[in-house]
């Protein structure tokens, strides 16, 4: 198990400690593997809860805590049989009481059998929903195939659901080079009987406004060049406002440098609505997506009326970096195949398949690409490619280049108010003497 997944685990679990226990009840939980405790076998997981410490000793501040928390003890077991079955051991300790401390055993007592699929069913079903539902079929049987045989060879087997999960997505993207495919832990129950719910979009709105809908920073910088940081495409019905108003505060610049660098995707009709701020209201064909599973092809095209003021007719730059993805890439594709933008900075990532998650069990399931992009002017899309940057550029250094290139737009116009020009013009000289110094120390170093 990777040590970066093993991490993100832990950060949920504690979440979960943290809203199934009262407050201040639970101090914090490891994640332990087998090799981290003598305990872990192999393909089992241990999870440690932490309590505060008390005056009292701890066998006995132990004994109060589990008699006033047994109900949250039982809840917690449960819910990890279910979400993690491989965490066969639960454990509750004092915090700081050290490697002797009295601990609270709670192994899973297998009542859940039943509901906890083996590794080998898990990789079945995974393979089952990829070739009923994956966007190139051929391609899906070949990954299905590939696996399949190391299905028979043992490769799957008395692994924990983390190590199963990378190892069969390690596996399926070797095949596919789609990144977009990848087995996850966190399932679910299947397609509920009845009418389907309606999305609640006020509770989706109070979510998304805790990052503020992606929009990491809007500024005005000297020489009245705007930058947005662009940190998700959120979708626009619940984005629209802070999209506006965003896009109202660079409204008076002279040009836009959008930043992509740590955008990882989202809702294409989030892209529709940031790219509609930039062209007029003349119709413009943006991208279309072709869903295999149907047959049809659904267009994206600019909208006609925007709240607030369109940016138009000023030079957009447009950062990346190897981390941009999916609908960040989507936006990048599209107003560099549209003319719209230049693009500064690295290749992106490469994932141009939309995708759906299908839950395999409670413990997991995988996305798998039931679409592709084709983009009007070009006829393809960026689907293992990446989006080519127009100037190539270190992810870090994109920003300068850019910049500096605003910079530079800004000093060739004819009417710039004297006090801005002065801003332009003292910025660029402080951008274009850091780059010299830095080529100097480049080529010191390499000598």
């Amino acid at each position: 198990m990777e040590r970066a997944e093993q991490a993100m685990v832990e950060e949920v679990i504690n979440h979960e400690i943290q809203d199934r226990f009262t407050a201040g009840a639970v101090r914090r939980a490891v994640l332990l593997q087998h090799g981290d405790d003598p305990a872990v076998e192999p393909g089992q997981l241990l999870v440690r809860v932490f309590i505060p410490a008390s005056d009292a000793p701890p066998e006995q501040a132990l004994d109060a805590w589990r008699e006033a928390h047994q109900a949250g003890i039982d809840n917690f077991r449960r819910e990890l049989s279910l979400r993690l079955p491989a965490a066969r051991l639960l454990e509750f300790t004092v915090d700081g009481a050290g490697d002797d401390a009295p601990r609270i055993l709670v192994p899973d007592d297998g009542s859940l059998a039943a509901e906890q699929l083996s590794g080998r069913e898990i990789v079945a079903k995974a393979l089952e929903l990829l070739r009923a539902n994956y966007v190139l079929p051929d391609l899906a049987e070949q990954a299905a195939t590939a696996v399949e045989a190391r299905l028979e060879a043992g490769e799957y087997d008395h692994l924990d659901e983390i190590t199963l999960t990378e190892r069969l997505t390690s596996h399926l993207q070797e095949v596919t080079e789609d990144k977009h495919l990848r087995v996850r832990l966190g399932g679910g129950p299947g397609p509920r009987p009845g009418p389907e719910k309606p999305p609640d979009r006020e509770k989706m709105r109070r979510m998304g406004r805790m990052d503020n809908f992606g929009i990491r920073r809007v500024e005005r910088l000297d020489g009245n060049v705007g930058y947005i940081d662009l940190r998700r495409m959120a979708m626009a019905a619940n984005a629209g406002p802070a999209i506006t108003a965003a896009m109202e505060l660079v409204a008076g610049t002279y040009a836009l440098i959008i930043d992509m660098r740590h955008n990882g995707g989202g809702s294409p009709d989030g892209v529709v609505f940031w790219c509609s701020y930039l062209f007029d209201e003349r119709p413009t064909h943006l991208n279309d997506i072709f869903h295999a599973d149907t047959g049809e092809t659904r267009q994206f095209w600019a909208l006609p009326y925007v709240p607030g003021t369109r940016y138009t007719d000023k030079p957009v730059y447009v950062l990346t970096s190897h981390r941009t993805f999916s609908g960040g890439e989507d936006l990048c594709y599209t107003l560099q195949a549209l003319g719209r933008a230049e693009v500064i900075g690295e290749t992106t990532g490469g994932g141009a398949h939309p995708t759906r998650p299908f839950p395999i069990s409670a413990a997991v399931h995988i996305g798998i690409p039931f679409a592709r992009s084709v983009n009007p002017v070009t006829g393809t899309n960026w689907q293992g490619t990446g989006v080519a940057p127009d100037v190539p550029a270190d992810a870090e250094q994109a920003y300068d280049v850019a910049y500096a290139k605003a910079l530079r737009h800004v000093l060739d116009l004819d009417d710039v108010p004297p006090p801005i020009e002065h801003e332009a013009r003292d910025t660029l000289a402080a951008l274009d003497g850091a780059a010299q110094q830095g080529a100097a120390q480049e080529a010191g170093v390499m000598e």
